[in-house]
């Protein structure tokens, strides 16, 4: 691809960012994340739990890719979810988790409409309302197939271990080999989610290779940015010191800032593609 077009990308993008609704999307995404996070951990340990998937598991998975900080604050909503008691659950209490839920992504649905329309509300609310709520239930659907994929990964690898080492008499290094993919694997994941995301969120939608580019952005940005605040915050920031006992939340709400913005930024790369796409 020439220079000329990433310029060009570039330029475009930061047209669009500049504009008010943008710069305030990636705090209302992070505001809505944490309004609806403990309604979306309470649905997805319950379903967890019919893949014998623990909150433990879960935790275990989340600390090799998130900040001390920000781990604090999702235990504390774990904690709370299972202090709270699970109980028997019946439709109506599932469906008003999912109306809960589905804060954020009535959120993303508003951002996706500004973005390909000029509105934020096209059908009107009740009717993305409730797209929305179908939308976090199939997100969710997602999720926990990627956490059966990262859970059981090391099963399956260990697998083609056995198979590898007693039949094809081959050296397979285990750990060595899970190492190496389950960063790929995380952004794979990250790509999955995205992708649907920016394809059903708007009433008009694009076609799906449209928003590729900008999830792969997307994607790659998020693990990096996962990894490198995780790093920022355990070696330099001190959160403790200006915020005291606030200081797990801080942390946590400002990297769900980070991811919102680099998910805004996703959908203006695809809007900045599709009008550079002539450039040569």
């Amino acid at each position: 691809m020439k220079r000329r077009r990433w310029l060009s990308v570039a330029m475009k993008m930061i047209q669009f960012y500049r504009m008010p609704y943008f710069q305030g999307a990636g705090s209302q995404l992070a505001f809505y994340l944490v309004m609806s996070i403990v309604p979306l951990a309470l649905l997805l340990i319950q379903l967890c739990a019919l893949f014998a998937i623990t909150p433990e598991i879960v935790t275990q998975l989340m600390e090799d890719y998130l900040s001390p900080q920000a781990m604090d604050s999702l235990q504390m909503a774990v904690s709370h979810v299972q202090n709270s008691g699970s109980g028997a659950f019946s439709i109506v209490t599932v469906f008003l988790m999912l109306w809960a839920a589905s804060k954020i992504q009535f959120c993303i649905v508003g951002i996706c409409n500004y973005a390909y329309s000029g509105k934020v509300r096209i059908k009107g609310f009740i009717r993305e309302r409730v797209w929305a709520i179908f939308n976090v239930a199939l997100l969710l659907l997602v999720v926990m197939a990627s956490l059966i994929i990262l859970v059981y990964g090391k099963v399956i690898l260990s697998v083609i271990a056995m198979f590898v080492e007693r039949i094809l008499n081959l050296p397979f290094q285990f750990n060595s080999v899970w190492y190496l993919i389950r960063w790929p694997v995380a952004i794979g994941v990250y790509m999955i989610v995205i992708s649907y995301l920016y394809w059903v969120s708007p009433v008009k939608k694009p076609r799906f290779r449209q928003v590729l580019p900008g999830s792969a952005f997307a994607s790659i940005a998020m693990a990096v940015v996962s990894l490198g605040y995780s790093v920022y915050v355990t070696a330099f920031a001190n959160f403790d010191a200006v915020y005291g006992s606030l200081a797990s939340f801080v942390a946590l709400l400002f990297w769900f800032y980070l991811l919102g913005t680099i998910f805004v930024l996703g959908i203006l790369f695809n809007l900045a593609w599709e009008d550079t796409k002539y450039i040569k």
